[in-house]
């Protein structure tokens, strides 16, 4: 079987100038390698038209799918359906389905609806139309002998609901791909090289058809196992025998798999021991809320929040000692402990957690130097906390802190 190359073409200037992020590239190399596809290339390119045309010509020529995004918006600068149309000599038309998308959209809202909103239901002639419902600029796809082009928004999640619903189909049908399964599995609390010297042994006797990779992010590590084969059935039994002999050398680690996310596992634990939560944050500033809340049907288990940044808010709102915040600072075991208490009363909720640390870049001391972090959680019978020692960067204390915290809660749930 040969291999299916892929190039991925992000269009925008902001892009270059690093006014944006490119999270549109990262996240279609995903999606695609785990359709067997190889990445071949990745290229950010301007909005200028001999870039874009001469682009198109170069990758279709060479790749069997070439990804674009960016540049279908209504605005002057958006010029990449005007450089398709030109390249593969196609005549503009209007396509029916999308302009009675645009205008029900803007009835709805009351917009004004504008010749250049009009427009963007104008595509060539001899394209496949890919309807994007949640925007008002379809995606579109183009044949060049054997290889494909397809042309998406670069709206992140106007692009990530095109390529699922439409390119991923049309991927399948297109090309012979391998049979390739993945599973992910997710820990939080260990870092990538102590996670690998702990499973040494395990991969070294990894069966030849299944692949570890390290997947490191911030606070966390995925392990992916990728299984490759002929035979479907075949490859997930493999892949299922080496997941059960791995899960005993990394349980206490392990949080979820697959799409998983923290704070879904979360809820889930609270929902299953019929608990409910209250948050109080100082150096988190919101962040434990947000993510806890991010989480469809949170209110049935999340109650609310007080962001007490300041000790007068802490006196105030939340109860807690004018005496001890002197004593032992309102970074330290004692106020945490506090917090975490008084909020599950304050809310009258089954558990309350709560953060206060250094974050940065200034406040630090030489006992308590700048990420400098404790986090507790409590119940009617027990607090627990935690010191953490993170580091010198405001943001990334930020969310270390919350990730540290809400894996807290997930051990302390699991006890029940």
């Amino acid at each position: 079987m040969s291999e299916v190359s892929c190039h991925i073409i992000t269009i925008g200037d902001e892009i270059l100038y690093g006014h944006i992020l490119d999270s549109n590239s990262k996240w279609l190399s995903e999606e695609i390698s785990l359709l067997g596809l190889i990445i071949s290339r990745k290229s950010t390119i301007s909005d200028k038209y001999n870039d874009i045309k001469n682009s198109i010509d170069k990758s279709t020529s060479k790749y069997n799918l070439t990804i674009l995004t960016g540049g279908l918006g209504p605005t002057n600068d958006d010029i990449t359906k005007k450089c398709l149309n030109d390249y593969f000599k196609g005549k503009l038309i209007r396509d029916n389905k999308t302009f009675n998308h645009i205008e029900k959209v803007f009835k709805k809202r009351n917009f004004d609806f504008t010749t250049k909103n009009k427009n963007q239901a104008l595509v060539p002639d001899n394209c496949i139309v890919l309807h994007n419902q949640f925007g008002t600029a379809p995606g579109m796809l183009f044949k060049k002998n054997n290889n494909i082009l397809i042309s998406l928004p670069g709206v992140p999640f106007e692009m990530k609901s095109l390529f699922e619903d439409k390119c991923v189909k049309i991927i399948k049908d297109k090309f012979k791909l391998p049979v390739i399964f993945h599973r992910i599995i997710k820990t939080v609390g260990i870092g990538e090289s102590w996670l690998s010297d702990l499973i040494s042994d395990w991969e070294q006797n990894l069966d030849s058809n299944i692949s570890l990779a390290y997947l490191p992010s911030l606070g966390m590590v995925k392990l992916r196992l990728t299984g490759h084969g002929k035979n479907l059935k075949e490859i997930k039994s493999k892949v299922n025998i080496a997941e059960k002999s791995l899960i005993p050398l990394i349980e206490k680690y392990v949080f979820g798999y697959d799409s998983d996310e923290l704070e879904n596992i979360i809820g889930k634990l609270l929902n299953r021991f019929k608990k409910n939560i209250s948050v109080a944050e100082s150096c988190t500033g919101g962040y434990v809320s947000k993510l806890l809340t991010s989480v469809p049907g949170s209110s049935k288990y999340f109650k609310g929040s007080i962001i007490a940044y300041s000790n007068e808010i802490k006196i105030k709102s939340l109860g807690i000692s004018k005496d001890k915040i002197s004593n032992f600072g309102a970074v330290s075991k004692e106020v945490v402990e506090e917090m975490a208490k008084n909020i599950k009363d304050k809310f009258n909720t089954s558990i309350g957690i709560a953060s206060s640390g250094i974050a940065g870049p200034k406040g630090g001391t030489k006992d308590k130097p700048i990420g400098t972090v404790w986090i507790a959680i409590a119940d009617k019978d027990r607090i627990i906390s935690k010191k953490l020692k993170l580091t010198e960067r405001r943001d990334l204390n930020i969310i270390l802190s919350s990730i540290n915290l809400l894996n807290l809660v997930r051990i302390f749930l699991k006890k029940y």
